[in-house]
């Protein structure tokens, strides 16, 4: 059981990884001249909010399934995960039709710049910003949660669940980070690199992951029926 779940959870993991601005952030983090400071505070803050997230929706998950009964149909279940599809959905053509025009520069957030003076206490509360309190983030936290808590698991197995879940969802932060802290000279110029393709081709990215989210919540939902 604990292995269904996880394998499960690992998919909706992978769509809060691939968070473009994200690893923006934690980019700019990493080449700004306080970088073994701010990067991994950006980081703990990021696996923190995750953790919170998927944690209040895996005990949240009780009130749908109240006697551990994951078998069969849940109606309740499938109506959150539907909604879950039809907002990430919405967010999905709303990032679409906020794609700059052609030849014109995206616009990024002002803080974005504002990144290289940025102290720890200031990265930490960034990073836990960006992971607990994005919508798409939260969106995804909510399946994963219900997958897990609607599965019957006792506290232990959940907690390795939700453990894994998380660990996978911070993945392409805490891999960033770890390796710059290792070789961060050799770094510089991939990750510049890296972080001009990420805010030339974000809405693109974003869009596809939305979509492909929504996707998968909703053959959950179907499934659930």
């Amino acid at each position: 059981m604990l292995g269904s779940v996880i394998g499960e959870t690992l998919p909706l993991a992978l769509g809060i990884a691939i968070s473009p601005f994200t690893i923006i952030a934690a980019i700019l983090m990493l080449l700004s001249s306080s970088a073994r400071r701010t990067g991994p505070g950006f980081l703990i803050g990021w696996i923190l909010g995750i953790a919170i997230a998927v944690t209040a929706f895996v005990l949240l998950a009780g009130l749908l399934t109240p006697h551990g009964d994951s078998g069969g149909s849940n109606v309740p279940r499938a109506i959150v995960q539907l909604l879950l599809s039809a907002l990430l959905m919405l967010l999905a053509v709303r990032q679409w039709r906020g794609r700059p025009k052609p030849g014109v520069d995206p616009a990024l957030p002002k803080w974005m710049a504002a990144i290289d003076g940025f102290t720890l206490k200031r990265a930490f509360g960034l990073g836990l910003l960006l992971s607990a309190l994005n919508p798409k983030n939260l969106l995804i936290a909510a399946s994963a949660g219900v997958t897990i808590g609607d599965a019957g698991l006792a506290a232990l197995p959940a907690s390795i669940a939700t453990g894994v879940f998380v660990l996978c969802a911070t993945s392409t932060v805490w891999v960033l980070v770890s390796a710059f802290i290792v070789a961060s000279e050799q770094l510089r110029g991939p990750l510049d690199a890296l972080h001009r393709w990420l805010v030339r081709e974000n809405n693109v990215v974003m869009t596809v992951l939305m979509a492909f989210m929504a996707a998968l919540i909703l053959g959950k939902a179907i499934a659930s029926l």
